[in-house]
């Protein structure tokens, strides 16, 4: 089940940018650029107490960022 409160960029296949809610069928916000998606996506992210993903052109997961309560700490 989607969790509604992430975020999602990833490159299109137009070669623009998306920050799409997980589940969300239509992109939030398409830009040319890596950066500015990847910023609006954790600012949602933020907004919602969710998690920011960063998808990089190979579609691995390249960075992630949680900014509500993280279920899964790291240790030490």
């Amino acid at each position: 089940m989607p969790d509604k409160k992430d975020y999602w960029t990833q490159q299109r296949p137009d070669g623009k940018w998306e920050s799409k809610r997980e589940g969300a069928k239509r992109a939030s916000k398409v830009t040319d650029t890596q950066a500015e998606a990847w910023a609006h996506s954790r600012e949602k992210a933020t907004e919602s107490k969710g998690e920011a993903y960063l998808k990089g052109r190979d579609g691995k997961i390249r960075e992630r960022n949680t900014y509500g309560k993280d279920p899964h700490p790291p240790k030490g």
